[in-house]
């Protein structure tokens, strides 16, 4: 039986290098996109060789959708190069973090949210859904400040809540292919997103601890393993979901 492939976008740090990791340990091959550090793209397709599956970066700027059809292009060259029609896992993760408040939000940090978060996962999967394969999987990431409130992410959140409305509609929409379609919603994660505050501000370590369950900040390896649940053979029955991984934060 042939492998399954993996379409993750920023692939190549955090949340989706870890989720690269997981799923090629699970025997899926890997395409990923990267921003623009090429370096870290290429030290990844090598780890990922190293654990036995095949892995090609390609440079993608989610916030740029008039780039889509060049990159579904190349996207379908190395499907021909790995000899398969279409892949599998579609996972829309790329994105930034911009923290200001409401009242000094301005339009450019709006807009750029706006490009990068919600329009480019949109039109980037239809862009694609040629070539996913009947029967596939999608995620989207979302966040767990769509049920919680924390100052300074409203423009974010906001985003992020709107990619949970469009999760539900493209499991309705794509279900007479047999694609599930369901959305991630991290907690608080110790990785370099938003600068690495989290990972790298103790106060604020500690205050995320103190808020949930479980009583610590969440790891990469925590969200790459819900991921990689989330595209299991035995959960094709979940879609249209909002899953949350947080440890359990302001329950």
């Amino acid at each position: 039986m042939s492998r399954k492939i993996a379409l993750i976008t920023g692939a190549s740090r955090g949340l989706g290098k870890n989720a690269a990791l997981h799923l090629a340990a699970e025997g899926v091959d890997i395409i990923g996109t990267y921003n623009s550090r090429a370096d870290e793209a290429e030290a990844l397709v090598a780890e990922l060789e190293q654990r036995g599956a095949k892995a090609v970066m390609l440079q993608l700027d989610v916030g740029r959708s008039d780039s889509f059809a060049d990159f579904a292009t190349r996207v379908e060259q190395v499907l021909q190069q790995l000899e398969r029609p279409r892949f599998d896992f579609l996972i829309n993760n790329a994105g930034i973090g911009v923290h200001a408040l409401f009242a000094e939000t301005t339009p450019e940090q709006f807009d750029l949210l706006m490009n990068i978060q919600l329009k480019g996962p949109f039109f980037l999967t239809q862009q694609l859904l040629p070539l996913i394969n009947d029967g596939g999987r999608i995620i989207n990431i979302s966040s767990g400040l769509t049920r919680f409130s924390l100052p300074g992410y409203a423009a974010y959140a906001a985003m992020k809540g709107a990619m949970e409305v469009l999760t539900r509609y493209q499991a309705k929409e794509l279900g007479a292919r047999q694609i599930g379609v369901n959305i991630l919603a991290p907690g608080a994660i110790e990785t370099d997103f938003g600068g690495g505050a989290v990972r790298d501000n103790a106060a604020l370590n500690a205050m995320v601890a103190s808020n949930t369950a479980l009583g610590r900040a969440g790891q990469p390896d925590d969200i790459g393993g819900a991921l990689s649940m989330l595209l299991a053979p035995g959960a094709q029955w979940i879609n249209g979901q909002r899953v949350e991984a947080s440890g359990g934060m302001f329950l």
